[in-house]
């Protein structure tokens, strides 16, 4: 019985040592394994890193291209997308759609008579400057385009005077019609100093009555933008009348350019009956002057 229970415990002994030794054993292999690895990973490393940055690199250039491209094709689309932009609100800043169509065609002829007679000094003007020059005129003589032109200086100053009285009463207008509220004096005054102002420039020299209107439409013009935009009236008012006193404006200057232009020779010191009575006296002389040698030229040809 002794016997078999020692020889169980070294059975069991040597069982247990042998399995230390294989497990001690598979241990030195993984640290050997592991060890060997280690030592082989930075070869591999290194190699691998070599060949990806190889390849990487025409790629890497190829993105860089095409990120540049594509970063002046936004730019150019940004840029023109923005000029669109910009275009349009100036379309919708200048627009007159919301003008009421007999208010833009009316006034639109309104200006036709101020920018005709603009047009019309600045020929005469260049008539009366080539007939001092050259003896003639293209086609008034010197003298015709000299009283044409005194005579346009009551109508142009005449039908501004009438212009700006009418902006003027459009306010009373507005007041009577109660848009935006009841103003009273407030309202009422714009229709007060607007023919005070215009009327008498009819009594000044011409260039000083056309400057002076100059500036009486451009503050009848600030003071209907204000009231547009106050809603004292329509919204549409203020582009409406800024597209119509700019074209007078023109008129104006282009009147002025014209004038200045003029040589001093030409006498103002007329009524309006003697530059008709002169211009119909002219007119019948120079008829007169065509028949005599018209007579004169048959005449000759008679003779031959």
């Amino acid at each position: 019985m002794f016997y078999r229970t020692a020889a169980a415990r070294s059975a069991l002994r040597a069982l247990s040592s042998s399995n230390a030794a294989v497990a001690r054993s598979g241990v030195a292999q993984n640290v050997f394994k592991a060890q060997l690895t280690t030592a082989t990973r930075p070869t591999r490393l290194a190699t691998s890193s070599r060949l990806a940055l190889a390849t990487r690199k025409p790629v890497t250039t190829a993105l860089i291209r095409y990120s540049s491209t594509s970063a002046k094709e936004d730019e150019d689309t940004d840029m023109l997308a923005g000029m669109k932009s910009e275009a349009k609100v100036i379309k919708d800043t200048f627009s007159l759609k919301e003008v009421p169509k007999e208010a833009l065609f009316l006034g639109m002829a309104g200006v036709v008579p101020y920018l005709a007679t603009s047009l019309e000094t600045c020929y005469l003007a260049y008539e009366v400057n080539r007939a001092q020059l050259l003896g003639d005129g293209l086609i008034f003589s010197g003298q015709s385009a000299e009283l044409m032109l005194h005579m346009l200086e009551p109508v142009q100053v005449g039908y501004g005077a009438v212009i700006l009285s009418f902006l003027g009463a459009i306010h009373w207008g507005l007041e009577w019609a109660g848009y935006g509220g009841k103003f009273g004096y407030k309202r009422y005054a714009a229709g007060v100093i607007a023919p005070a102002v215009a009327w008498p420039t009819l009594l000044f020299p011409v260039e000083y009555a056309l400057i002076t209107q100059f500036l009486a439409f451009t503050f009848l013009y600030y003071n209907d933008a204000r009231a547009a935009a106050a809603g004292r009236a329509p919204h549409w008012y203020g582009m409406y009348r800024f597209v119509l006193t700019f074209v007078v404006g023109a008129s104006i200057v282009a009147s002025l350019i014209g004038r200045q232009q003029i040589n001093q020779s030409a006498n103002p010191e007329h009524t309006i009956a003697d530059k008709i009575s002169a211009l119909k006296f002219l007119a019948k002389k120079e008829a007169e002057e065509a028949e005599a040698k018209r007579l004169a030229e048959a005449g000759e040809e008679d003779s031959e």
